[in-house]
């Protein structure tokens, strides 16, 4: 028996394809919560969109903390929004371990590009989630590319030992750095450089140019020693000048070029194919997780477990699989 058609879900998802922002911003809240009875409401919507996704160069950025990703993007998008494309820019925010509390900044901090008709800035707070990215992160970009936007940027927290997920959900994954050099090179995890499409030295202005024409010169001799994620597709290093503007325009030159080579080759096709059977394997661990801690009965087991793993009693793995065998049974 087909499944009926949510009405509602189909009139919402013609508002937002006609590039409502309200309606997006709305749709991005409702897909963002964690109540059941709007979970639910945010599939039926994502479902009626689905067949207008795919369309959007979907563009991941990260950077240590301070190395210039505002700034950044802030020029890159009015470079993009000045060449009539149309943006979408979703910025992470770390959120406090103590108090879940999330500063939410970055329109503050890309004040032009706030302005500017052709770009839609939506900050999220990380929550408890690992890999520089919000939970909700890729069916908010679903949403943007439904709305019609060109090009969806995600930028990440920053860059640490799991900031990794960004480049499991775009196309392109570029890494900012700062022009420290050798110095900042030993600062970056080998598992983060191995995912870059494109790295870019930013600063590379005045008193720092120099500083960054050595980093870039290290980190180009650090990339050709590790394999390219795409074959044929060798990542560069590039230098950028955020604030006078100079390097922005070759970046876009660059991360075009990369993108129209990956689709000629297929390539795209299996990358996004891979990105959604990992998204699905991802959505299973995190539902039965969520299902074991809804039952009480199985909570009280889970903490009985925790605990004794926690005292050195029981190992983890045996532990985790003795609670899926009751989760079977449950």
């Amino acid at each position: 028996m087909a499944k009926p058609v949510d009405s509602k879900a189909v009139n919402d998802a013609a508002i937002i394809a006609s590039g409502d922002r309200r309606a997006l911003s709305r749709a991005i809240t409702l897909v963002e919560s964690t109540k059941p009875v709007d979970q639910r409401e945010a599939e039926a919507l994502l479902t009626a969109l689905l067949p207008r996704t795919g369309g959007a160069m979907r563009i991941g950025i990260s950077g240590a903390p301070g190395v210039g990703k505002s700034t950044f993007i802030e020029a890159f998008g009015m470079h993009l929004t000045g060449l009539g494309k149309t943006v979408a820019v979703f910025a992470i925010d770390p959120s406090s371990r103590r108090s879940g509390g999330s500063i939410l900044g970055d329109k503050t901090r890309m004040e032009k590009l706030s302005r500017e008709p052709r770009a839609y800035i939506r900050p999220s707070p990380a929550g408890t989630t690992l890999g520089g990215v919000a939970r909700r992160t890729r069916e908010s970009m679903l949403l943007a590319e439904a709305a019609g936007f060109d090009i969806v940027l995600v930028e990440t927290v920053g860059v640490g030992q799991s900031e990794t997920a960004v480049a499991d959900m775009t196309d392109l994954f570029v890494l900012l750095a700062s022009p420290g050099g050798g110095d900042d090179l030993q600062g970056i995890k080998r598992g983060v450089m191995e995912l870059a499409d494109l790295l870019i030295v930013t600063k590379a202005d005045g008193d720092l140019l120099a500083a960054a024409n050595r980093a870039a010169a290290d980190y180009q001799a650090a990339l050709h020693l590790m394999r390219p994620k795409h074959p044929g597709l060798w990542p560069k290093v590039l230098m950028v000048s955020s604030l006078a503007g100079q390097g922005v325009g070759k970046a876009w030159e660059e991360m075009a070029g990369f993108h129209a080579a990956l689709a000629a080759g297929g390539g795209l096709n299996g990358l996004r194919a891979e990105q959604s059977r990992r998204w699905f394997w991802s959505e299973v661990q995190t539902l039965i997780s969520e299902a074991i801690l809804e039952d009480p009965a199985l909570a009280a087991d889970a903490g009985r477990l925790e605990a004794s793993v926690a005292g050195g009693g029981a190992l983890p793995s045996a532990a985790a699989r003795s609670l899926l065998a009751r989760f079977r049974t449950a």
